[in-house]
Formats: structure tokens, C-alpha cells, sequence
């Protein structure tokens, strides 16, 4: 039988419906590269077509081989665990052989969206501060593993003399520290002129306005310094070239994560009960749950901290505790 080919795209999902249509936009730019291949899409979580769906599509196409990718910036617990736990027990179920892409990670594609997302905010700005007395604050989402946070800090540093900027600091917009105010009112006491904000995310949602919120919140109190709020990523380009790079690597076997310094699999320091932790799914209970609904999403990502995973929904399975849930800059100084 000859082999036929689809694409899935693999995404978190959110509350936000401009963030799932952001995503979904995101599918039709790769069907637009990729005409030889079928495309489809789903989630994890909190929107549809769930990550089901999108292979059963597939599947009615007459699709044999998937060729999937995680739709993240870093691999943190939901590509290295969530993902892969639906894809496997899809496969086995349904006997179709899907193979698994690495995500996004750091890669030079990326880095020159992200330069020119911050080139963008400059330009706005104007020219009449130096970028020497510029401070750059570059916000990842956070995450319960110290290596998909530590990548956040590296894009930073890797703008910071790209650009050659007076400073730079790096935030999280949860779970982890420091959040963006409290990592804000520090830049502040800097002296630097100017503090551009930079969501280094994909796409729109509650998690990049509350950074903007923050932004706004800070710059009130500091009418001296000039904040600029750049835009995140979304579909530059050089992302969708760097997803269909992705896919790419599926083909040619060139698609190992590096896991030197995950916490799955090496002892990390704080981390290390989390060794060998079983891969299994987190969100079966909450697909397509849609973005209508009323969540709290303070309440999710500090439950999450604790290790108490989706318990707001009425489960009652965990996630692995994160150790600094209490670290005075983290989860705990979230506001509403």
C-alpha cells in the first residue's frame, strides 16, 4: 500500500478565542506551504477541534503516516508529556503510525522573529533614545521545568547583544519567578530611559494582556521612563518556516530534543523527584471544553504550582509540585 502523508498541528488551546483563531490561522498558512500534504489541527485544552479530531480528519483522508508537531515555543510538560500521551494512545487505538516533530525551541529562525517583533516596537517608538539606554524585558510563559524556562533566558541574552541594548531582564507571566511586575519595578530602579516589553509568545490571550496590563500598572508609577509594549510573534514567517522545518526533520530522522537537561530524565537541582515521572495526559478532561466559560485562571496556574494540578475543574489527579510555588516574586504575588 502506498504511504500517504498529513500534517497535525498540536496545540495548547486556550480561553481566548482571538488566540484560537490565531491558531487556527496558523494551520491554513501551513496547508498554503505544504498543498501536497492535508493539514489539520487541534488542541489539548479549553478550545476545538481537540488533537482527536484533527486525526480522525486525517484518517478519513486516507492518511497512513502523521507527521505531528507540538504548536510551542519550548518543551516544557505539555510537548514532552501531554502531547505525546494523546498521540500514542491515538495510534495504538487506531493502528496509524504517527511520528513526533521536536518543538520550536531556539533556532535562528526564531530569533530574527523575534528581532523583528522588538524592531517593530523601536520603530514605533522613535528614535530619541539610544539603545544603550534601553532596557529589554523579555516575558516566556513559565513553566514548572527549569530547562523551558532557562530558554527564555537565552532568547534574551541572544537580543540583548543582538541588539546591543543597555540591559536586559527576563520575566514569566506564571508558575515560575519573577512575574512581570515584580520583575518590572526592578528594571525600573535601573535608570535606563526605556524599558521595552516583549512577549515572547505565539499567539494572543489572557496570559500576554495581563504582561501588557503589567506594563501599563508600572509605567504609572514610573512617568519618567518610557515603556513600549511590543508585539509577541504570531505568524511571522520565519515561524511558519521554522514549523515546516520541523516537519521536515520528521523525514530525514534529524528531530531528538534535547534532553540534556531535562528534568524527566537528569537529576536537576530542586528538581529531582521528577525523574522517570510516567508520561500520561493531563487534559483528556478538559478538551474541547470551548472559550466561553468562566475560569479562573489564577486559580489554575497557582494550583498547578502546588501541584495540584486541574483540581478547579473536579478532578483530582497532580502534577508534580513546583518547588519555589512560595518565592515572594512567583505564583503567590499573582494578582487578579
Amino acid at each position: 500500500m502506498t504511504e500517504k502523508l498529513g500534517v497535525m498541528l498540536c496545540g495548547h488551546g486556550s480561553r481566548d478565542a482571538d488566540a484560537v483563531r490565531e491558531f487556527a490561522l496558523l494551520s491554513q498558512h501551513l496547508k498554503a506551504r505544504l498543498p501536497h500534504y492535508p493539514v489539520e489541527y487541534g488542541y489539548l485544552e479549553f478550545a476545538t477541534p481537540i488533537i482527536r479530531d484533527g486525526l480522525d480528519a486525517l484518517k478519513k483522508q486516507g492518511v497512513t503516516r502523521v507527521l505531528a508537531v507540538p504548536g510551542m515555543l519550548f518543551a516544557a510538560g505539555h510537548a514532552k508529556n501531554d502531547i505525546p500521551s494523546v498521540l500514542n494512545t491515538y495510534a495504538a487505538r487506531n493502528d496509524l503510525r504517527i511520528d513526533y516533530g521536536r518543538e520550536l525551541g531556539i533556532d535562528p529562525k526564531m530569533l530574527r522573529a523575534a528581532a523583528d517583533r522588538v524592531q517593530e516596537a523601536l520603530d514605533a517608538a522613535g528614535y530619541d533614545v539610544p539603545k544603550h539606554e534601553t532596557l529589554l524585558l523579555v516575558v516566556g510563559r513559565g513553566a514548572s521545568d527549569p530547562d523551558a524556562n532557562s530558554n527564555v533566558s537565552k532568547v534574551t541574552r541572544l537580543l540583548w547583544e543582538g541588539f546591543g541594548f543597555g540591559w536586559a531582564e527576563t520575566a514569566y507571566s506564571g508558575v515560575t519567578f519573577p512575574l512581570v511586575e515584580p520583575a518590572l519595578e526592578h528594571a525600573a530602579k535601573l535608570g535606563y530611559r526605556r524599558i521595552v516589553v516583549f512577549p515572547y509568545f505565539l499567539f494572543t490571550g489572557i496570559l500576554v494582556q495581563r504582561i501588557y496590563d503589567a506594563a501599563d500598572v508600572v509605567a504609572k508609577r514610573h512617568p519618567s521612563i518610557q515603556f513600549v509594549k511590543a508585539p509577541y510573534l504570531n505568524d511571522h514567517p520565519q515561524v511558519i518556516a521554522t514549523f515546516e522545518e520541523r516537519l521536515n526533520q520528521i523525514l530525514t530522522g534529524d528531530v531528538a530534543m534535547n534532553c540534556q537537561m531535562c528534568k524527566f530524565r537528569t537529576q536537576i537541582l530542586g528538581f529531582e523527584a521528577e525523574v522517570g515521572a510516567a508520561q500520561e495526559s493531563h487534559h483528556h478532561h478538559v478538551e474541547g471544553i470551548g472559550t466561553g466559560k468562566t475560569f479562573n485562571l489564577d486559580a489554575a496556574i497557582m494550583a498547578t504550582a502546588k501541584g495540584h494540578g486541574h483540581h478547579y475543574h473536579g478532578h483530582n489527579h497532580t502534577h508534580a509540585p513546583y518547588p519555589h510555588a512560595d518565592h515572594p516574586l512567583g505564583p503567590r504575588s499573582m494578582k487578579k
